[in-house]
């Protein structure tokens, strides 16, 4: 007989994170994919490295700081 909890409990309820690639973060902030390694490198981006070595970046935080940056340049002349 097999032990542990059912299949249906075996699972985490909780939401996993959803990890962003270079080439979206850099769309989301605007500037080349160069330049979010670089950040991520001098440690003003946050990430994760995959088992293939790429970097993946937290979207949450990503997200709150494209937010963040959005509030601080304001509007635009245009408007």
């Amino acid at each position: 007989m097999p032990t542990g909890p059912p299949p249906a409990e075996r699972h985490s309820s909780a939401p996993t994170e959803r990890y962003l690639r270079g080439a979206e973060v850099a769309e989301l902030l605007q500037v080349s994919a160069k330049t979010v390694a670089r950040w991520a490198k001098e440690g003003k981006l946050p990430y994760a490295r995959t088992l293939g070595g790429h970097r993946r970046y937290p979207e949450p935080s990503i997200r709150a700081l494209v937010d963040q940056l959005t509030m601080t340049v304001g509007p635009t002349l245009d408007d």
